[in-house]
């Protein structure tokens, strides 16, 4: 019986795939396991300098971790012992290689060639969510609040804070006449940058904020870069690396990793708890403001980001999505197994008012399983 739907997302900060299994019974959901597999380190390297990819460089790549995708899925299933033959379908986010919504021509780019996954699974796969949202005028991002609205927005008023690369949340609850979402800023990604520069590539990370909670924090420079660019945008409105990468980053700021490099993981730290608190005062009023505020994302298992949240929110409670029974990693390749699944059914999988579609659509295109054909 296909009952189970497969989840796999490549974060902004181009470190590994995660993956999670789960079925969707009614209005529920049982997630059956997840894990992450760190990219090889020349892959994730090459992760790093998008950028300055030529053409035939991004196809390569596109091609690379499609490749690394199916290895990732096989591996997955093989160390749970379940049968591909029960694999409904596969959603994959794949990896954004380029997110211009605002460009003159906006566009969205999703790599990761999911011909690999199919062939490897023998299960359909739903992918490249974002276009059909551009298309119809929306940002192409961000797209869990759909998830967050479907299984939360039952509840008292939450908000659903996931800090992966890039930070999103949505604010949902049966009080609201409708959700609210947007991308705060920076998530993961300035951090894990400069934790790469100051290691030499050695960290892919700030393992447990433990540089961070070494160094000092320059106050007036986060609250200087909080009052511009990005931050002042009003919703619907969706980031990326294109915005919040190293060049961003003040010279200041930028010398300062040879010579104090935890006072700049400290500062960086701090802005994206800082940008996060600072987008509720600007977006969120009234009603609208949470109750609690539930954080999943890899921003989650950082203590030192946790307790700024925490400080920056008092007396409004912080709390980690493990206290629902999800690990904060598992969130996102969960809601594409889920969207994946309402894609099959031919089921409206996103919020219009999220990412400021014209219309609830369909997202994602399907690439079938590989099946013999007639001669």
């Amino acid at each position: 019986m296909r009952d189970l739907a497969l989840g796999l997302m490549s974060g902004t900060s181009g470190d590994g795939a995660s993956l999670a299994l789960a079925s969707f019974p009614g209005r529920g959901f049982r997630l059956l396991g997840h894990a992450t597999y760190p990219y090889p380190r020349k892959l994730a390297d090459r992760l790093q300098d998008l950028p300055a990819l030529r053409v035939a460089e991004a196809s390569s790549l596109h091609f690379e971790l499609g490749r690394d995708f199916a290895r990732a899925a096989v591996r997955f299933l093989a160390e749970r012992r379940v049968r591909t033959s029960r694999l409904r379908v596969v959603g994959c986010h794949g990896h954004t290689f380029y997110h211009g919504p605002r460009d003159r021509v906006p566009s969205t780019f999703q790599a990761g060639e999911t011909s690999f996954l199919a062939a490897a699974l023998g299960a359909d796969v739903v992918s490249d969510f974002r276009s059909a949202d551009v298309a119809a005028g929306g940002q192409g991002a961000p797209l869990l609040p759909f998830f967050d609205e479907f299984f939360f927005g039952g509840g008292p008023v939450r908000a659903l804070q996931n800090i992966g690369g890039i930070s999103n949340v949505a604010v949902v609850g049966k009080e609201l006449a409708r959700p609210i979402a947007f991308d705060n800023g920076p998530g993961n990604c300035l951090m894990d940058w400069a934790a790469r520069k100051v290691s030499g590539g050695a960290l892919r990370c700030d393992v447990s904020g433990r540089l961070a909670k070494k160094g000092r924090i320059d106050f007036a420079w986060v609250r200087s870069a909080a009052k511009r660019g990005y931050f002042t945008l009003p919703p619907p409105k969706s980031a990326g690396r294109e915005i919040f990468n190293g060049s961003w980053l003040s010279p200041g700021l930028r010398a300062g990793l040879k010579k104090n490099p935890e006072d700049v993981l400290a500062t960086l730290t701090y802005l994206t708890a800082f940008a996060i608190r600072d987008s509720y005062r600007r977006f969120l009023r009234g009603t609208a403001f949470p109750e609690e505020v539930v954080v999943s994302g890899g921003g989650a298992l950082n203590p030192v980001l946790m307790a700024h949240l925490r400080d920056l929110f008092s007396p409004v409670p912080v709390l980690s999505i493990e206290r629902f029974g999800m690990h904060p990693q598992a969130k996102e390749p969960l809601a594409f197994a889920f969207f994946a699944w309402r894609a099959v059914h031919g089921r409206v999988n996103h919020l219009p008012a999220a990412t400021g579609a014209r219309e609830a659509l369909v997202l994602g295109k399907i690439t079938p399983a590989r099946r013999r054909g007639r001669q």
